[in-house]
């Protein structure tokens, strides 16, 4: 079992940055594939992030590939996203989800755990 509390999101003005952090429960974080994805009001929920087990190896979204870094501190069970020169188009409820995959992936289908949500809102 993986409980995952994120934080870190707030109001921002376009152009800004942000850093998510998303602080996870169990002895077995290091095993999980970590994920970030974003709902925004009325749209259906978008992956955005994803990082490997050992943290070699990850994958964007294109809406954010060059913006976005994710990263993870398997000594603190902790997994980031450092968001820069963020847009309008950003403001979402973003989720943390750990997988049992060792490999990261952009499926929502194959995460199993998340967390509640931060709300990040970027004003113009």
């Amino acid at each position: 079992q993986v409980q995952l509390v994120e934080s870190g999101g707030g109001l921002v003005q376009s152009g800004g940055s942000l850093r998510l952090s998303c602080a996870a429960s169990g002895r077995t974080f290091s095993s999980h594939a970590m994920g970030w994805f974003r709902q925004a009001p009325g749209k259906e929920r978008e992956f955005v992030a994803t990082i490997g087990w050992s943290g070699g190896s990850t994958s964007y979204a294109d809406s954010v590939k060059g913006r976005f870094t994710i990263s993870r501190d398997n000594a603190k069970n902790t997994v980031y996203l450092q968001m820069n020169s963020l847009n309008l188009e950003d403001t979402a409820v973003y989720y943390c989800a750990a997988s049992i995959l060792y490999t990261g992936t952009r499926y929502s289908a194959e995460y199993d755990y998340w967390g509640q949500g931060t709300q990040v809102t970027v004003s113009s």
